[in-house]
């Protein structure tokens, strides 16, 4: 099951090891906005001029910067919805023993598919917790992958960092590494304290 989600086209999404600094993610969640003009999620970041005074820095991007950071292999022209048949048709062949109709969890599928759940539930999910619960896009990224069917898994991650820029209060710190790949693709050299450093770790080794 490692073989198969690593050679998937979420193999980087799912194992990259980019070193994750907590003041980086943070600082981009707590100025993240949306601007439907470019389609994008702008936010601020600090960084040291060439004189080592601290300065802000534009960063932005859109669902086609992150398609090809994490390298996902699919399209705009690709859907975001699964049909609900084909679903529940794949739950039943994987051996899925709920209520068809009902909440899907890791518990609930036979012993060979739950560490598929796991990695998918722990890395690509947007909660801050209920990991034993499957939510429909991470389902429906499954049932892709597996039929070897097409779903655009940049446009569902970006909706959801979307929706997460535009929350009032305080903003929850959402796939920190998938923001900190993205913020290393185009700065090289923001300050990096080891000090700074999220424990996370990817779920593939």
């Amino acid at each position: 099951m490692a073989k198969f989600l690593r050679e998937s086209r979420i193999g980087k999404a799912l194992s990259d090891r980019t070193v994750i600094y907590e003041s980086h993610v943070r600082a981009f969640w707590n100025t993240a906005r949306y601007e439907e003009s470019d389609k994008m999620i702008h936010s601020v970041l600090r960084k040291k001029d060439d004189k080592g005074k601290d300065i802000d820095v534009e960063f932005k991007f859109g669902v086609a910067d992150l398609r090809r950071v994490l390298d996902l292999k699919d399209s705009d022209n690709d859907p975001t919805i699964m049909t609900e048949r084909l679903a529940k048709g794949l739950w039943c062949r994987m051996g899925f023993t709920g209520h068809i109709n009902g909440k899907m969890t890791k518990t609930s599928f036979s012993k060979a598919y739950k560490y598929l759940m796991h990695c998918m539930v722990h890395s690509l999910s947007h909660r801050k917790g209920a990991y034993d619960e499957i939510s429909d896009y991470i389902m429906n990224i499954i049932t892709s992958l597996v039929l070897n069917g097409r779903y655009n898994i940049s446009q569902v991650f970006f909706e959801y960092m979307k929706e997460n820029s535009q929350a009032k209060g305080d903003r929850y710190i959402m796939y920190p590494r998938f923001i900190m790949m993205m913020i290393n693709d185009q700065f090289k050299d923001l300050p990096k304290n080891n000090n700074d450093i999220m424990d996370l770790r990817n779920m593939l080794t």
